[in-house]
């Protein structure tokens, strides 16, 4: 009588076991690598995002800009009607809490500009990795000319720092 074995060999299970932690080591940071650039433009597009809701802001209240971040996201549930404090021009996450909110690995900062007539004249909104190195490389400034700028150095970005894509 033949005696029929099924089933792998220890030998044979080692051998798949390494190959699969071979291909684990090349694809992780590729991975990685991925989630920050997808981060980086995800802060890229919150910027332009931010920037169009600050205009449409200062021409529908005709205040000028805003005074804090959060004023740019939606109205609490009670009132369904925007208004200068809860414009509903952002969603709740990017508009955050008071002059800060945190998206996609980056903290998105917001500095009202000087009050003239009555109105807030400028605007700066700074985005800046939560873990450098981790979350992102890069920092992105915008002010109201609506140029985003980005500083590759591992420091905040300004307005003297080159334009993106630039």
């Amino acid at each position: 009588m033949k005696r029929i074995e099924m089933g792998f060999t220890l030998i044979e299970l080692l051998i798949v076991i390494a190959i699969i932690l071979v291909i684990a080591a090349i694809a992780i940071p590729n991975l990685l690598h991925s989630r920050i650039a997808a981060n980086q433009a995800s802060a890229v597009s919150s910027l332009r995002t931010l920037t169009t809701a600050e205009v449409t802001y200062a021409t529908t209240y005709n205040s000028g800009y805003s005074e804090q971040l959060s004023y740019l996201g939606p109205p609490s549930p009670a009132s369904t009607q925007p208004n200068a404090t809860a414009a509903g021009l952002v969603d709740s996450l990017l508009a955050g809490s008071g002059d800060t909110s945190e998206k996609s690995g980056y903290l998105i900062t917001y500095s009202p500009g000087t009050v003239s007539g009555g109105k807030i004249v400028g605007f700066v909104i700074h985005a800046d990795p939560i873990t450098r190195g981790i979350t992102g490389y890069n920092s992105y400034y915008v002010d109201e000319s609506g140029v985003i700028r980005e500083n590759t150095s591992g420091t905040q970005a300004t307005s003297a720092d080159s334009p993106l894509g630039g």
